[in-house]
């Protein structure tokens, strides 16, 4: 039975964690450690968190679960120095880190049987980040990986599952070989590739000075995810190297592939190729959440006149319906523009949609 939880890192996912846990079992003692005191206190007055604590290792004498919400490497010096404190018998240690086997390899090595470390990877996430974006159900239908350690038992996992119940995640088990394998494929090396097309971009604009305008729209939408952290980015492809280079050599022959269909000239091979990629895409699942945020926008016309902005936000915030983001594309005088509305989840897209239906005769669409 768990009664106590001690959450490290306080930020989207560990306060979304904190929340889930609350509204599920509101019994649950949780105390709660930021090392931004604001984040810690703001936990705490928005009822994720019941106890702060001012330092990273109070007395965990009593508490049954400790989660791990920091960067790899932090998790990784935060699991070598758990096995110093006086810590509870059986206590299960999990994190949320975007990579697996050095974390997990960490806890087999520093961690005895005393300690059950259950390696964790919710994958969703926001445009937002900080406490005040956390929400209860951000994991629902999301995957939630978990990737047990040596000493783990199936009662263990079964515990840590029944703690998240109210994230409404779809829990799957995997080694964590098998996970930074596959989140290299599908998380890792795309913001590799989003990031390096920025590149090629930038390092055109001095000859060609429009590149930047012109990358407004669909390139900046397929580059979005380059905008991510950085020093979560340099972390995550340092812990996953050797997947990630396997990567790189596969990619490289890709390219080399694809760039030989074009020398030559060979418009139906060109033609499968495209189709062919176009088949699997399309074949994609359109309504789970992946390891890469999805985007939900809404492109509205509307025309060029001042208060158009506050007009379609007032519609919306009379509905109760939250935005992540806003934006103009194209707008010139007296024409109209391209209003660009981003929702946390595609429910919140369709409300805003009749919403905007209901008291305006602009037109909506999705891309």
């Amino acid at each position: 039975m768990v009664n106590k939880v001690y959450l490290i890192g306080l930020g989207l996912i560990g306060g979304s964690i904190a929340l889930s846990i609350k509204q599920k079992n509101p019994s649950i003692h949780i105390i709660g450690f930021d090392i931004n005191v604001e984040q810690a206190n703001l936990a705490r007055r928005i009822g994720a968190i019941d106890e702060v604590s001012t330092e990273l290792f109070p007395d965990l004498s009593t508490i049954d679960m400790i989660f791990l919400s920091t960067p790899v490497q932090q998790t990784i010096n935060i699991i070598e120095e758990l096995k110093s404190q006086n810590l509870k018998k059986d206590v299960i240690v999990t994190d949320v880190g975007s990579t697996k086997v050095k974390i997990v390899e960490c806890a087999n090595k520093h961690l005895n049987g005393k300690i059950k470390f259950i390696g964790g990877h919710p994958m969703a996430g926001s445009h937002k980040s900080g406490i005040l974006a956390a929400k209860p159900h951000l994991f629902e239908n999301a995957f939630y990986i978990l990737t047990p350690s040596k000493y783990v038992t199936p009662h263990d996992v079964q515990s840590l599952k029944d703690v998240l119940e109210g994230t409404k995640a779809n829990f799957i088990e995997m080694t964590p070989e098998e996970h930074d394998e596959v989140t290299g494929v599908i998380s890792h090396f795309p913001h590799i590739v989003a990031a390096s097309l920025v590149y090629q971009a930038k390092n055109h604009e001095e000859e060609f000075p429009l590149v930047k305008r012109l990358a407004a729209g669909g390139f900046r939408d397929i580059t979005r995810i380059a905008s991510s952290n950085p020093s979560m980015w340099r972390d995550i492809l340092l812990h996953n190297k050797g997947p990630l280079l396997h990567l790189f050599d596969e990619w490289i022959l890709e390219m080399e592939r694809i760039k030989d269909l074009v020398a030559k000239e060979e418009a139906e091979n060109l033609f499968t190729y495209f189709q062919q990629a176009k088949q699997y895409r399309d074949g994609l699942p359109e309504k789970q959440k992946g390891a890469i945020p999805s985007f939900y926008d809404l492109y509205v016309d509307v025309p060029d006149y001042p208060g158009i902005i506050s007009e379609i936000t007032g519609y919306l915030a009379k509905e109760e319906i939250s935005l992540t983001n806003i934006r103009i594309i194209e707008t010139r005088e007296e024409i109209y523009g391209v209003l660009v509305l981003s929702f946390q989840t595609e429910k919140d897209r369709e409300l805003a949609i009749k919403c905007i239906n209901k008291y305006s005769s602009y037109e909506t669409f999705m891309m």
